[in-house]
């Protein structure tokens, strides 16, 4: 099964950069450590469907020494996955990572084998220096503070604070 294609990629991307008012060029879209690293992504996804392990060994290995980030292969990227602070992120596994998905850097998605692996949904944002670990489901637009350490699942909307994150409702004390 193929990922995404390097077209959603890219229009999703461009979408997310500009969200915020931004006046960002395709151009310089493609200057970004994000594009870069989702880029790499899809040839180390291609070399692996293909069967050609150098070339996949040689990209994770260049994303890990360029941009501080390690995807493991068995990591699933939804079109638009958005790497805004790359340096420490650490993506293992089999993790699903669904569409528009936002790290903010310094992240840790999954653990040992044996503790089974994240699937977070399309839309979450994810804070600097989170955790999640083991089989938990993160919702569709959820949002995982920074520092938060998730260890049991998500509600789609809801935000997750603390160590152990505790999950709440938007607007909720």
């Amino acid at each position: 099964m193929s990922g995404p294609s390097f077209r959603e990629d890219f229009d999703a991307l461009l979408a997310a950069s500009r969200a915020g008012g931004a006046e960002i060029t395709p151009l310089k879209l493609l200057a970004l450590d994000g594009f870069a690293i989702l880029f790499m992504n899809r040839l180390r996804e291609g070399a692996r469907r293909f069967h050609i392990p150098l070339v996949n060994t040689l990209l994770r290995r260049m994303q890990m020494m360029f941009f501080g980030i390690e995807i493991g292969n068995g990591v699933t990227l939804g079109a638009g996955v958005y790497f805004v602070h790359t340096l420490g992120t650490v993506l293992g596994g089999d993790a699903k990572i669904g569409a528009r998905v936002r790290f903010f850097g310094n992240n840790t998605v999954g653990t040992a084998k044996e503790n089974g692996y994240p699937v977070i949904g399309d839309d979450a944002m994810i804070s600097c220096g989170a955790r999640i670990l083991g089989p938990v489901q993160i919702g569709a637009g959820a949002v995982i503070g920074a520092n938060a350490v998730v260890l049991s699942d998500v509600p789609a909307g809801a935000v997750a604070v603390g160590i152990p994150a505790r999950a709440r409702t938007r607007g909720a004390p």
